[in-house]
């Protein structure tokens, strides 16, 4: 009775409306029957009007859009969605509640397995962002490939960009409210302090790292996010 309670529950927790609107809307008849993705809560759709593929093999609610997986169990219903660039999504993703997703028109996404962004978290990509497989992102955090105005040096008068890509290499760990902003690249198996802003390449610095700081620098090496412990109940508890 306790299974069928809880499976109650969690279907009751889809919202079915945007589920099978979103789905029916981007895919084949053949894929969107499979529902693979799924969306729980209040959830705007200020456009769609972009390009989603999913690779590998699709199974139903993989993706999970508003996933109740962490401790906090209520929605403020402000989550929104805008993609018209490419998004690509390399197998399972969640996304936590009340998250806010913008893929620009020319812009490109690419979403490692397993990879997530906590609650109240921001993804913004007007160029690139490409995000490694189990790429753990905390909640309340950003990741930003650009800062939106433009800027000059005052003394040669160059126009800098006002954006650059953004790569996070496999297993990377990123605690809650961390920035990521535009140029930041790191390696596998990277920790990222809680509270940190990311704005260079910390690839050089090598695997097994933390980092930390405003912005971020190296703080200790040999250190990792016990991922062989993890990961199978990860998958267990993540995995519709």
């Amino acid at each position: 009775m306790r299974t069928i309670y809880h499976k109650i529950k969690f279907y009751y927790s889809v919202n079915w409306a945007k589920t099978l609107y979103f789905n029916f809307k981007k895919f084949p008849f053949s894929i969107a029957k499979k529902l693979p993705f799924f969306f729980y809560g209040k959830v705007k759709f200020t456009s769609i009007k972009g390009e989603i593929i999913i690779r590998g093999n699709i199974k139903r609610g993989m993706i999970g859009f508003g996933q109740p997986y962490e401790m906090n169990t209520l929605h403020k219903g402000i989550a929104e969605i805008f993609i018209e660039g490419k998004m690509i999504f390399n197998g399972y993703m969640q996304f936590g509640k009340d998250y806010f997703i913008y893929i620009g028109k020319n812009a490109y996404c690419e979403l490692g397995n397993m990879s997530s962004l906590g609650t109240d978290g921001k993804l913004i990509c007007i160029e690139k962002i490409v995000l490694g497989e189990y790429c753990r992102i905390g909640h309340e955090s950003q990741i930003m490939d650009s800062n939106f105005h433009p800027m000059i040096d005052t003394l040669t008068g160059e126009k800098l960009s006002m954006t650059a890509p953004i790569n996070l290499g496999n297993y990377n760990y990123v605690g809650n409210r961390v920035s990521i902003m535009s140029k930041t690249k790191t390696a596998d198996y990277c920790t990222i302090a809680s509270n940190s802003i990311c704005n260079k390449d910390y690839f050089k610095m090598g695997s097994n790292i933390l980092i930390g700081g405003i912005p971020a620098k190296l703080i200790r090496e040999n250190i990792s996010r016990d991922w062989e412990w993890e990961k199978e109940a990860l998958d267990a508890f993540l995995m519709i």
